[in-house]
């Protein structure tokens, strides 16, 4: 379970944050029409919705039910009925994702990491009586094979922090997300994928926008020179496949039992937040030995 200075030091970024994107949404309102005063705060629920992807519960009814509202009631005095919670926390997502956007995202080192993980809305029997995604998810094949949902695609750096991130449909391809210039505005110096991003274009467009990328070859290709460094960077590109694996298994941003895309969306951008808040992250420590460097993760 989360610890209370965790959940003070999440709470104090999170109200600093919503203090200041009120007063930018105060400034473009129209008018001055009076405002009921809400029972609890953006912060409030905001924290609430990050602390349940940290908490180990598996479903956030039985999260808020019996351990916000009967053992956290000093840190939370007034809290609402869990209808109406999920109710605001679908209504705070634009906060959430700005939040996520501007306070939770690492920096560029120079070595990015880039790959994409299926995010499965309901199991492959009940794919034709999906009725909440209908329209909006299809299907896809990945190497654990086909599921019905979306791809989350991310780029990390060699610390496991998320650079950035796109949600695409599950049928679309993993280098669309690339070819677009704001997934990577902010990526420079090298960027190791697996070998569903090769791609001659693709790689001219990156190198033009300084970003170098590198990949495994096929059985059929000619073989390309890289340098020690850079073979086993590699080597160690499986550092992202376990940030994919921590999102999944501790963060909770993949489950069946969304209402709607709004629960949908809300939930996946809590992850992401939550997992910024882990203390430890997979990563690549660098050893320098004489002129030589071992890698580590």
């Amino acid at each position: 379970m989360v610890s209370f200075s965790k959940i003070t030091e999440i709470f104090c970024i999170v109200d600093e944050f919503c203090k200041e994107y009120d007063q930018i949404v105060d400034k473009s309102l129209l008018g001055n029409a009076p405002k009921r005063p809400p029972i609890m705060s953006k912060s409030e629920i905001i924290t609430i919705t990050i602390l349940f992807h940290l908490s180990g519960f598996r479903t956030f009814k039985h999260f808020y039910i019996f351990y916000i509202q009967k053992h956290m009631q000093e840190e939370f005095p007034k809290t609402i009925s869990y209808n109406r919670f999920v109710e605001q926390m679908q209504s705070n997502l634009m906060a959430m994702t700005l939040f996520l956007k501007t306070c939770c995202l690492g920096d560029c080192t120079g070595i990015s990491f880039v790959d994409s993980t299926p995010i499965r809305v309901c199991k492959n029997k009940r794919i034709k009586r999906n009725k909440v995604f209908k329209g909006i998810a299809n299907t896809g094949k990945s190497t654990m094979g086909w599921f019905y949902g979306f791809k989350l695609h991310i780029v990390i750096n060699d610390k496991g922090e998320i650079l950035t991130f796109t949600i695409t449909q599950a049928s679309e391809d993993d280098r669309t997300p690339l070819k677009q210039e704001r997934f990577l505005d902010k990526i420079f110096g090298k960027l190791f994928a697996d070998k569903g991003y090769i791609g001659k274009e693709l790689a001219k467009l990156l190198f033009i926008d300084g970003v170098q990328l590198i990949t495994n070859i096929k059985n059929n290709m000619k073989n390309a020179l890289l340098t020690i460094s850079d073979k086993i960077l590699l080597r160690k590109r499986s550092v992202i496949e376990t940030v994919n694996d921590e999102l999944k298994n501790i963060c909770q941003v993949e489950h069946s039992r969304h209402r709607s895309f709004e629960n949908f969306l809300s939930n996946l951008i809590a992850g992401l937040i939550a997992y910024s808040f882990l203390p430890k992250k997979p990563q690549i420590r660098f050893q320098s030995n004489n002129s030589n460097q071992i890698y580590l993760f």
